[in-house]
């Protein structure tokens, strides 16, 4: 259970009777100017796009159970799969077919949505050092497409995900939002342009974008490629030699319903529009130390061995994660609900579940 509540902005109003003659005043007129045409109304329709994904299908039954028509974009293939809303049923839900990388098929969804999650992007950072090409197609001409056909359909706030990995490793912590972007992997790379772009659609027709940086996000449903649902499945799998990459990297860990909660209250935050904004625990924990934590929870003795294949390449791993959180409380006062160890047994009491586990390959590094 939730340690706490989370609460909902007050609405922020700008006042029009001001000068002009510097550019940050210019960008709170436009917000204002904006935030008087942005207003939502109740049982707002929008946009989810990656909703057959982790986050996405966690974000979509959030956005269902308070009462929005949600249009679920799931990625096409022939076998009509919707990945992990296959199993949700809802009056209040279209689930919708296609490709991001298709600006025709963007505009074709956007037109009748207020706002837009976008969620769909090629993710696996170990895939995007043997396919950069196809990152570049999903993630920056994918957020190209949207945005572009956001501006054609005057969607009211588009939410364009980014990730703490465009930070690379910390210069300082905890990292806000002005920390220096350092692309170690084409997958971070491809993040950076995708955030570029979205933000040039703001700044050149005053569309209305927030970026939402999450930090490590985790919870039921995510890939095992990932490091807490690895050592779970490995574990729950009777394993006591545990596969890992480097143990000493730091990274800061936010359960899945509380980044959901992040992008929920960003999307009625007038005064998030044109900013840049972390989802964010504001602490830090070594995969070492996550190891140990999830080998107790569990009551298990584990040793670890190092796999080489999931290994980054030596300047590609990003050391230290730590994110803050202090814009994010400031715009909508939210914080985290969820403590770490409270998450993780949410989290293994999902995996532990043999309708789940056997979903999941616990031999098998999948990149």
């Amino acid at each position: 259970m939730p340690i706490r509540n989370w609460g909902y902005p007050e609405r922020v109003e700008f006042s029009h009777k001001f000068s002009l003659q510097n550019h940050s005043t210019l960008s709170l007129y436009k917000k204002w100017k904006m935030s008087r045409f942005n207003r939502l109304s109740e049982n707002t329709k929008v946009l989810v796009t990656g909703a057959d994904g982790f986050i996405g299908s966690h974000l979509t039954e959030m956005l269902l159970d308070q009462g929005y028509q949600v249009k679920a974009l799931c990625y096409y293939n022939s076998f009509n799969s919707w990945g992990w809303l296959d199993g949700i049923r809802h009056s209040h839900l279209e689930i919708v077919s296609g490709d991001v990388r298709d600006p025709h098929f963007c505009k074709h969804i956007t037109r009748d949505v207020e706002i837009i999650f976008h969620l769909a992007a090629l993710i696996a950072i170990p895939y995007s050092y043997v396919a950069p090409d196809s990152y570049v197609d999903t993630n920056v001409k994918g957020t190209l497409n949207i945005c572009q056909a956001a501006k054609e359909s005057g969607v009211k706030r588009v939410l364009v995900t980014s990730t703490s990995e465009v930070y690379g490793t910390a210069q300082y912590v905890p990292i806000d939002e002005n920390h220096p972007r350092q692309p170690q992997s084409p997958y971070s790379a491809s993040k950076i342009g995708a955030d570029a772009m979205a933000m040039s659609f703001y700044n050149a027709f005053s569309l209305p974008v927030v970026i939402v940086r999450p930090f490590n996000t985790y919870g039921p449903r995510q890939s095992a490629r990932a490091v807490i649902p690895t050592i779970i499945i490995q574990i729950a799998n009777g394993m006591r030699e545990i596969k890992l990459g480097d143990l000493s990297p730091t990274r800061d860990f936010n359960f899945v319903k509380d980044t959901c909660r992040g992008f929920i209250a960003l999307s009625t935050c007038d005064a998030a529009i044109g900013e840049e904004v972390n989802i964010a625990s504001n602490y830090e924990i070594s995969v070492r130390d996550i190891l140990q934590l999830i080998a107790r929870i569990m009551g298990a003795d584990v040793n670890f061995v190092e796999d080489t294949q999931r290994l980054r390449p030596e300047n590609s791993e990003v050391f230290r994660l730590w994110g803050a959180n202090a814009k994010m409380k400031s715009l909508t006062g939210l914080e985290p609900a969820y403590a770490l160890e409270t998450g993780l047994r949410e989290t293994i009491e999902w995996f532990t579940n043999p309708d789940n586990l056997t979903m999941y390959k616990a031999d098998i590094y999948n990149v």
